[in-house]
């Protein structure tokens, strides 16, 4: 039963010193950064969704938590490099990425007021990254097995305030896993002969995409009366 009491009078804090929170969809693109397919940085080839929550503990700072699934996939026809081309590999991996960490206003965005609330934004933090295990053989790509592993994210977008319940914010998000096997380049074991591409570097992925976050437990609004 205490523990229980516990939770309650936690959540009750909680939604007391919130000054907001907020909830919505992402929906996207995505690409990798990688050994397969193209070399551009951002290239968004396959569908990425998922969902966003954020705790606005100032104008400045949130904490945010997003799940955002995708099928993360690679042609070396698309690659600039011809010897990529002439190889004509391709790929797609199934991964779930669930992410914590800030993001930062560069200007004050105060949601209690009834003024425009526009800001660009960073967000960096930790994500845990749900993927498959790739290798090829006679160029085609197979699924070994699943593996979790983590990654970096880094993303920048702009963000505003629409009625005085929504935002919708427009963001490019660079990811650094601590893997080199999301197109298969690097499979797990000890044939090396699998193995291709640069194999010291580690891969990235981007999403890209717009957030549209409904808010409430809102702080009442001095400020709007005055």
């Amino acid at each position: 039963m205490r523990p229980v009491i516990f939770a309650i009078l936690l959540l009750t804090a909680f939604s007391v010193n919130a000054q907001i929170l907020e909830v919505g969809p992402f929906v996207g693109g995505s690409n990798v950064i990688g050994d397969v397919g193209s070399e551009n940085f951002i290239r968004p080839n396959s569908l990425a969704f998922g969902g966003v929550g954020k705790w606005n503990v100032s104008t400045r700072y949130s904490y945010r938590f997003s799940v955002i699934y995708s099928k993360l996939q690679g042609n070396d026809a698309d690659a600039s490099s011809s010897a990529r081309q002439q190889r004509g590999f391709s790929f797609t991996n199934k991964v779930l990425e669930t992410s914590l960490g800030m993001e930062f206003n560069f200007l004050d965005f105060n949601l209690h007021e009834l003024n425009k609330a526009t800001t660009p934004y960073l967000y960096g933090g930790v994500s845990a990254l749900f993927m498959e295990d790739l290798y090829f053989m006679n160029g085609e790509d197979i699924h070994s097995g699943n593996k979790t592993t983590f990654a970096i994210p880094m993303a920048v977008g702009v963000k505003t305030r629409i009625g005085t319940s929504l935002v919708l914010a427009g963001e490019i998000g660079a990811r650094y896993t601590f893997s080199d096997n999301l197109d298969g380049s690097n499979p797990p074991g000890d044939d090396r002969s699998l193995e291709f591409g640069n194999v010291y570097s580690d891969d990235w992925y981007v999403f890209s995409g717009i957030i549209l976050t409904y808010t409430f437990v809102k702080k009442p609004c001095q400020s709007c009366f005055d």
